[in-house]
């Protein structure tokens, strides 16, 4: 048998259906639950939850952070298997990411010159990606140990898809805290915090995510 035949032999081994994507939901499940318990007890909820329900811009954050998190669960779920592909999930987070970002760049444009900083900046530019990063790593360990028991075979792309998959759930419950209201912040200063585990990911990947 080649080696490529085997290759695909063994990744339909791995059937998605039994026992990936239950094992991935369990750790969106146990990595979102230990993100709200440390924005209860570290962050604290946003000044007007709950409030914020009724607002569009709370939806439209949670939106694009779940987006990227079933971007990442797509990739890492492809990686977990031999010879698995993320471009899926890829394409879905590139195309997210640009549609926001037009969209933001169309309404800083569009502000009064003296506005735009603080439709970029907000109020808390400056914790925003670290807080998310710090929500991410738990879920982003979890996320590597559930890989880790699979059959990547590439390493570093599997490490940065589980990543990705933590920035988006660490996002969604992020925003329970965060007031943040432009989608220019949106755009630059979540996307960054979605971004830093998958780096971090990427990094580990090779290290973390050998077969035993």
């Amino acid at each position: 048998m080649k080696t490529d035949d085997l290759i695909e032999a063994l990744s339909l081994d791995v059937t998605p259906g039994v026992g990936v994507r239950p094992r991935l939901a369990l750790a969106a499940g146990i990595g979102a639950a230990v993100a709200l318990v440390l924005v209860m007890l570290w962050l604290g909820f946003r000044p007007d939850y709950p409030q914020a329900f009724g607002k569009p811009m709370f939806w439209m954050k949670a939106a694009y952070a779940a987006l990227f998190a079933l971007a990442g669960f797509w990739c890492v779920e492809r990686l977990s298997r031999p010879a698995g592909s993320g471009r899926r999930g890829l394409t879905l987070a590139l195309a997210v990411f640009g549609l926001v970002g037009a969209i933001s760049l169309w309404r800083w444009m569009g502000a009064e010159p003296d506005a735009r900083m603080p439709l970029l900046m907000g109020h808390s530019w400056r914790v925003c990606p670290r807080n998310i990063l710090t929500l991410a790593l738990p879920m982003l360990a979890l996320t590597l140990i559930v890989v880790r028991n699979l059959a990547p075979t590439r390493l570093a792309l599997a490490g940065a898809a589980a990543g990705l998959f933590s920035g988006g759930v660490a996002a969604l419950i992020y925003g329970l805290h965060c007031p943040e209201s432009t989608m220019p912040f949106v755009t630059v200063w979540y996307s960054l915090g979605m971004i830093a585990p998958a780096a971090i990911g990427a990094a580990l990947g090779p290290w973390v995510l050998r077969w035993r």
